[in-house]
């Protein structure tokens, strides 16, 4: 996260990652306010075994491209909603990465930082049959909790 202020929105991703067993770190480290903190973190991030780092970020939301401009390891950018645009600045931010510096997007908010988790998930799971039975059973849930709302006449 870019600051603490994006746990409000980050939890949402932590919360996806405990319920499938997966280990995470969630960490401070501004683009802005620690720069050599943010290279140093991405620089190392393959190293410490890091499979995705999952960054969120608010207003000009540089943390996602930066990190994705010093590591190989893939970056999910999720867009914290600011007080004066919502988020829109964040998502435009991290969404028009230059060629060759790629930073996958998801939505504004907590729904965002979920999708980048499950996505994560997906990603570990290609290797991981246990994940993946976890992962295919979730997405059952979700499907039968989708039929359970429609109402018949």
């Amino acid at each position: 996260m870019g600051s603490s202020s994006d746990w409000e929105v980050m939890h949402h991703a932590a919360d996806i990652l405990t319920e499938f067993g997966v280990p995470y770190e969630a960490r401070v480290v501004s683009a802005h306010r620690m720069p050599d903190d943010m290279f140093r973190y991405a620089e190392q991030a393959r190293g410490r075994g890091l499979v995705a780092i999952i960054a969120g970020a608010g207003g000009a939301a540089h943390l996602p491209g930066m990190l994705a401009a010093k590591t190989s390891v893939p970056v999910l950018g999720v867009p914290v909603p600011g007080k004066h645009l919502q988020g829109v600045d964040a998502l435009h931010s991290i969404v028009q990465m230059p060629k060759g510096v790629p930073v996958a997007t998801f939505a504004i908010g907590g729904a965002g930082a979920a999708n980048a988790a499950l996505f994560a998930i997906a990603l570990l799971a290609h290797e991981d049959t246990a994940l993946r039975e976890r992962l295919d059973a979730w997405r059952a849930r979700q499907t039968e909790a989708a039929r359970a709302m429609t109402l018949d006449s």
